[in-house]
């Protein structure tokens, strides 16, 4: 039930994006996003992987390497490796094993792309648009295609969610709850323009 929920509550944000051309320039420092990065050390989450009518679920374990890159290690229930990943501090991507089934370009850009958003790696707060509406502030950084909002209440106290968006919606949309010490126990990615979805829930305290 706590799966459906998540799954329902990221499709509910996905089809109830602003439009953002009706958002107001303002003047806000954006270095207060730096407080929802996660600091990850070694953490352990339940995961379930909705994709195209297909289930997977496992463990993920995400751990903060020496060199200050990110490892993440996707297992199934019974023990197989799914995938290995790696993201340095410097913005590089290296697969360390991907099943068959999932070595597709299109499939691993995809993974690389959404855990990116979650890990907020490269937080170039220089480069932010900031914009608002009547009750949120977006945090825009422009991609090569549509922009990466992490979106704010109005005084930066809560992460109201991520969107990867072209000009006109979001394609991706993100949440992070129930931060401690530094590290969301709830993380949730969904598509909107197709169905994949990706539910995580953190076992390790």
């Amino acid at each position: 039930m706590r799966y459906f929920l998540l799954s329902s509550y990221l499709l509910f944000l996905g089809g109830c994006s602003s439009s953002y051309k009706q958002l107001q320039a303002t003047d806000r420092d954006a270095s207060c996003l730096y407080k929802f990065k996660p600091h990850f050390t070694t953490s352990i989450y339940t995961t379930h992987v909705d994709i195209l009518g297909n289930h997977l679920s496992g463990l993920l374990v995400v751990k903060s390497m020496p060199d200050s890159s990110t490892r993440l290690v996707f297992t199934s229930e019974m023990g197989l490796s799914l995938f290995d990943f790696e993201f340095a501090e410097n913005g590089d991507f290296k697969v360390h094993y991907i099943i068959r089934k999932m070595n597709r370009k299109a499939v691993i850009k995809t993974l690389q792309k959404d855990f990116e958003l979650v890990l907020m790696k490269q937080l170039n707060t220089q480069t932010a648009r900031i914009f608002s509406d009547s009750k949120r502030i977006y945090y825009a950084f422009p991609q090569k295609k549509g922009s990466n909002y992490y979106i704010t209440d109005l005084r930066c106290d809560t992460l109201m969610g991520i969107e990867k968006a072209s000009a006109r919606k979001a394609m991706v949309t993100v949440i992070m709850q129930e931060y401690k010490n530094g590290v969301p126990d709830t993380i949730g990615i969904s598509h909107t323009n197709f169905q994949f979805t990706i539910g995580l829930k953190r076992l390790q305290r």
